[in-house]
């Protein structure tokens, strides 16, 4: 699945989840209806090719106008553009069409978290949940955004029900390693910082000197 690293401050990265539309992409497409079209774009997007994707995308659309996982791509595609407002109302539209789909609401949160529209990405992460409480991806979204607007009670939590759910989940453990540091945790941090190593996440250098600076542990 495609990932976009979130800022948090000089130190404090965590990671959003992304979802792309499912399909299987063969290497020539036989026949250009929409759903080529759409499966050609989901090609072009994992191999960083944008453009050629959000065209794609586009003719899968003029062909078949309501089709919500098209809509869904090309806000993808536009994302990684930096377009958010286009990948917004992509999402809207999907959402328009397929109004139960959790990783709809879940991208859309995404560009919602990056553009600091904090409450309405709260709003869909937690719309994500209602339609699929097993959703470890969204807690870990809402958990970013949570710290983000300054209501650390509730981030741990959320980081919790997404390990809960998913307890190889290598990101929400390195997130909530971040989360415990700043709330100086140093203990549970250094465990989460383990994990999340031992699942395969790439630690940052510069987080793992501060962390050993301020626990006066060297691991």
């Amino acid at each position: 699945m495609p990932k976009a690293i979130f800022g948090f401050s000089k130190w404090f990265f965590l990671l959003f989840t992304l979802f792309l539309g499912r399909a299987t992409v063969a290497a020539e497409v036989p026949s250009m209806d929409a759903d080529a079209y759409n499966h050609r774009g989901i090609d072009y997007y994992n191999k960083g090719q944008y453009d050629q994707a959000v065209a794609d995308y586009t003719k899968a659309l003029e062909i078949k106008p309501k089709y919500a996982e098209a809509y869904n791509n090309r806000g993808l595609a536009y994302y990684k553009q930096g377009q958010y407002d286009q990948a917004i109302a992509d999402y809207t539209k999907a959402l328009a069409i397929k109004p139960s789909d959790a990783e709809v609401y879940n991208n859309r949160g995404v560009v919602y978290g990056v553009t600091r529209q904090y409450d309405q990405a709260i709003s869909d992460f937690s719309r994500a949940l209602e339609i699929n409480p097993k959703y470890a991806e969204a807690y870990n979204n809402r958990a970013v955004i949570y710290w983000r607007k300054g209501q650390h009670d509730l981030v741990i939590s959320d980081f919790n029900r997404a390990l809960e759910i998913n307890p190889k989940y290598a990101e929400a453990y390195n997130n909530r390693a971040y989360a415990y540091y700043y709330l100086k945790d140093y203990g549970r941090a250094w465990a989460d910082l383990h994990m999340a190593e031992k699942l395969g996440a790439k630690i940052d250098t510069g987080f793992l000197k501060i962390l050993r600076e301020a626990s006066g542990r060297e691991e």
